[in-house]
């Protein structure tokens, strides 16, 4: 039997499919991933400001908002619990370890709270209003 011009073609047309197929393959099986697994980060809406201040935003990544939003308000009474106003929380909320980057004036205080648990991490900033 005699090879018809079309032979090439289709040999061509399925070495790429499946080519495509392998890569594609390669690519959902995550071996061709460079370290673990990305998670992504959400912004949640914000949580109502207990005191004289507001929260200016809240992102999670590994857990939900409405974890965040605990997280965040659970922290505020914790600082309030260790001095008031203008207190630092020096324990973790609800299971997060948390550190807090403070820019201080005598009127006001804007902070990034960070709160990590294993692979779930919480970051809320805050500006908060401080009374002379």
């Amino acid at each position: 039997m005699k090879a018809s011009g079309h032979q090439p073609i289709r040999r061509r047309l399925c070495a790429g499919l499946a080519l495509g197929a392998l890569a594609a393959a390669f690519a959902a099986s995550g071996a061709g991933a460079a370290g673990p697994r990305a998670v992504t980060a959400a912004n949640c809406t914000l949580p109502h400001y207990p005191g004289v201040g507001y929260f200016t935003s809240l992102t999670v990544s590994g857990t939900s908002c409405a974890t965040g939003k605990k997280v965040a308000l659970a922290y505020y009474h914790c600082r309030l619990a260790h001095g008031g106003a203008t207190g630092r929380c020096p324990v973790g909320v609800l299971g997060f370890a948390c550190t807090e980057h403070r820019v201080s004036i005598p009127t006001e205080i804007d902070a990034r709270v960070t709160c990590i648990k294993g692979h779930e991490k919480v970051v809320h900033t805050y500006q908060q209003d401080v009374s002379s």
